[in-house]
């Protein structure tokens, strides 16, 4: 991969953005990037996993070194080096033999960033209809539109309606988009303190030593009433635009550690009964309170391996120092997936688990089978075309 390099933080399509981190401020320049070479992050911190949704390749080096990559480079993502300079081509594309097929994912669920991503998973040929459902997190609908969650909701029962319809408004282009049997899943506001202050003007954001243990998710969602009220605003534009088809628009807990807080949270929103929600389970302490979460009227379960991961082994997933240390195949990591698939099985919920590529044979080898895998984008695309390729080649066609 050639490139020219980008260190201005500014979109410049096609470029290699070069930045000593990812952070949300960097969201335009990341998502029309070729590719990213940055100085410290994890494999699944929140930005390298929007990069890896969009197929978009990070490559981590020295910081010290970022100072050289001016101009021209040429990124070979095998060999992970980079030639400043240099004609040189990239090696050869990874090899796909013995991995999974698109017949093990169940019924999959692709975790997107935008509505194009529906688009190519939906023009992926035959294979697509294995897809029953699109994932987003509603800090990349605000990402994409421009949107500052937290000034809104700070400035009154007018602009938290604003912002609910405006969220509405990006939520019906994905709808539209869907194939007849899929729906789309809004992971609610999670936004960490860390992430709020990049995306931030007026509200008032809380310094906090440890943002992934901090106020997010559930315990904040809890804590709001305009928030609620955007919620509620989102719903009735759906309704008022889509009719029966906002149906099609479900809603999922982030961060809920029990039944207790699930139950609260339902309550805390005032959904309507017909509305579903689910519940997504990231923490070991929401693990063992798998069969009350379903029992409290989960509509469904989302195993939110990637945060899992770092809570189970105390390795934050973004902060390459730990990469050694963040085994998302570690026998308790395992167990816990285990007792999450056994536990939503006996209670009749169903249940998804996240899973990068790289993991996802072995999961199916060691966990007990869910109702479907969710995937990255790119990643779900090359699995879901290896088959339809198969058959193109075969025809002649």
């Amino acid at each position: 991969m050639r490139g020219t390099c980008n260190r201005t933080r500014s979109p410049l399509a096609g470029s290699i953005l070069v930045a000593p981190s990812l952070d949300a401020g960097l969201y335009e320049a990341i998502v029309v990037a070729s590719a990213v070479v940055c100085g410290s992050g994890g494999l699944t911190g929140h930005m390298q996993s929007l990069c890896r949704g969009r197929g978009i390749p990070v490559l981590r080096v020295d910081e010290a070194d970022l100072a050289d990559l001016v101009g021209e480079a040429v990124l070979d993502l095998d060999s992970e080096s980079i030639v400043v300079e240099s004609g040189a081509g990239a090696g050869a594309g990874r090899g796909g033999a013995g991995r999974p097929s698109p017949a093990d994912l169940g019924a999959a669920c692709a975790v997107i960033a935008d509505f194009q991503d529906i688009r190519t998973i939906n023009s992926c040929g035959p294979e697509a209809k294995r897809v029953d459902c699109f994932f987003i997190r509603e800090e990349f609908l605000c990402l994409a539109a421009a949107l500052s969650p937290l000034d809104a909701l700070d400035g009154g029962p007018a602009e938290a309606a604003a912002y609910g319809r405006a969220l509405a408004e990006r939520l019906c282009a994905f709808v539209e988009e869907l194939l007849p049997g899929q729906r789309l899943v809004l992971r609610l506001l999670d936004l960490r303190s860390d992430h709020a202050a990049s995306v931030t003007e007026l509200a008032p954001v809380a310094v906090e030593p440890n943002p992934e243990l901090g106020l997010h998710g559930a315990r904040w969602l809890l804590g709001s009433t305009a928030y609620r009220d955007a919620l509620h605003a989102v719903l009735d534009s759906l309704r008022e635009r889509l009719g029966e088809a906002a149906g099609r628009v479900h809603l999922s807990v982030p961060f809920v550690n029990d039944a207790e807080e699930f139950a609260q949270l339902r309550k805390h929103l005032e959904l309507p009964a017909g509305v579903p929600l689910s519940a997504f389970i990231e923490t070991p302490a929401a693990v063992h309170a798998t069969a009350e979460i379903c029992a409290a009227g989960a509509s469904e379960l989302f195993v939110g391996v990637k945060d899992l991961v770092q809570f189970y082994l105390a390795a934050d997933r973004g902060n390459h120092l730990v990469a050694e240390s963040y085994r998302t195949r570690h026998p308790a990591v395992l167990d816990g997936l285990r007792r999450v698939v056994e536990s939503a099985r006996a209670a009749g919920t169903p249940v998804k688990v996240f899973s990068l590529g790289t993991d996802l044979a072995h999961y199916l080898a060691h966990v007990p089978t869910p109702d479907g895998y969710m995937m990255c984008t790119a990643e779900l695309r090359e699995l879901l075309l290896r088959e339809y390729d198969k058959v193109t080649v075969v025809t002649g066609s």
